[in-house]
C-alpha cells in the first residue's frame, strides 16, 4: 500500500496481481476506481511518483520486472491506467523500488534478489515509455530487500541499502559521478525488511529507521564528517514488537516514526526533549 503525495489516493498491490486505486469522496470513504490485472507473478511494491511528474505508479513483481503506470485521459474523458514502460534488467524478484525525491528529477531505484539496485531514469518526462538503467549498485553477498533515498535537497544523493542483516549507506559524488559506499549500519541479528530515512527539517544529523526478522526497530542517526565520509551511532531500539518487523515510515516532519509487524499493531514512536524515544500509540489491526 502506497498513499499519494497530498493523501487523497492510495494504491494498493497484491499477490493476486492486480494494482487498485482508491479515491477519497466527499464523505471521507475510500472508493476503489480503478483495479487491474498488472503483472504475471504477486506483486510485492507500489509507489506514486511526486504528482510534480503527473499521475504516475510504478509496481515491481516476483516475475522479475518494473512497470511503469500513467493515468490518463480517453477521448470521452473517462480516466484509464495505461502501461507506458517495462524494466526487464532484474534477472530474480524484484523486491523495493522508490522514486529519488523531486529535486533529482524523475528517477526509480530498483532492489532485486540478484543483488543489484538500479537507478531508472526518465529521459523525457512526457514521453514515460524510456527508462533507460543510469547507475548501478552491486552488493555481491546478500539479496537486497529494502532502500531509502535521502529526502534532503542540499546533500549530496545518497541511499540507504538493506543488505541481510545491514544497512549500507551510499553517495553520490558530483566529483566521482559514481556511487560509493561510506558506511555500514551493523546491529540487527536477522534480515533488515524495511529501511526509511527521516526529512532532515534542519537537523545537523541524518535519522533512519530499519525494521528486522528479529522483532526490533533501530533508529540510527548518521552524521556527515566530510565528503564520502559519516559517522552512526544507534539512537534507539525499540524492542515492544512481539513478532518480525516489517515496515517503518516516518512522518513528513520525520518527527514522528511508524511501525508495524506480524504482531497485528501499528506503533507510533516519538522522541522526547531529551532524546529519547517512546511509544505515542498502540492501534491493534
Amino acid at each position: 500500500i502506497n498513499a499519494e503525495y497530498g493523501g487523497k489516493r492510495i494504491a494498493t498491490c497484491s499477490s493476486d496481481r492486480k494494482i487498485k486505486v482508491w479515491d477519497i469522496d466527499a464523505h471521507n470513504s475510500w472508493q476503489c476506481t480503478s483495479h487491474w490485472k498488472a503483472h504475471t507473478g504477486s506483486i510485492l511494491k507500489i509507489k506514486w511518483a511526486h504528482p510534480e511528474f503527473g499521475q504516475i505508479l510504478a509496481s515491481c513483481s516476483f516475475d522479475r520486472t518494473v512497470i511503469i503506470w500513467e493515468e490518463t485521459e480517453g477521448p470521452d474523458e473517462a480516466k484509464k491506467w495505461v502501461r507506458k514502460a517495462t524494466l526487464f534488467e532484474a534477472q530474480r524478484p524484484v523486491q523495493d523500488i522508490k522514486f529519488s525525491p523531486r529535486h533529482l528529477g524523475l528517477k526509480l531505484a530498483a532492489a532485486s534478489q540478484d543483488g543489484f539496485v538500479r537507478i531508472y531514469e526518465a529521459i523525457d518526462i512526457t514521453n514515460l515509455a524510456q527508462w533507460p538503467v543510469m547507475e548501478q549498485l552491486e552488493n555481491v553477498k546478500e539479496t537486497i530487500h529494502c532502500i531509502s533515498w535521502n529526502p534532503n535537497p542540499f546533500d549530496t544523493p545518497m541511499l540507504a541499502v538493506g543488505c541481510g542483516n545491514d544497512v549500507k549507506i551510499y553517495e553520490f559524488p558530483e566529483q566521482t559521478r559514481r556511487w560509493v559506499p561510506i558506511e555500514v549500519l551493523k546491529g540487527h541479528v536477522s534480515t533488515v525488511y524495511d529501511v526509511s530515512w527521516a526529512p532532515s527539517m534542519g537537523r545537523t544529523s541524518h535519522l533512519i529507521a530499519t525494521a528486522s526478522k528479529d522483532k526490533t526497530v533501530i533508529i540510527w542517526r548518521v552524521t556527515s564528517n566530510s565528503q564520502s565520509s559519516c559517522t552512526s551511532e544507534k539512537a534507539a531500539i525499540l524492542t515492544d514488537h512481539q513478532n518480525e518487523v516489517w515496515r517503518v515510515e516516518w512522518n513528513a516532519t520525520g518527527t514522528i516514526l511508524a511501525s508495524s509487524g506480524d504482531d497485528g499493531i501499528l506503533r507510533f514512536w516519538k522522541s522526547n526533549f531529551s532524546g529519547s524515544w517512546k511509544k505515542l500509540l498502540d492501534i491493534t489491526t
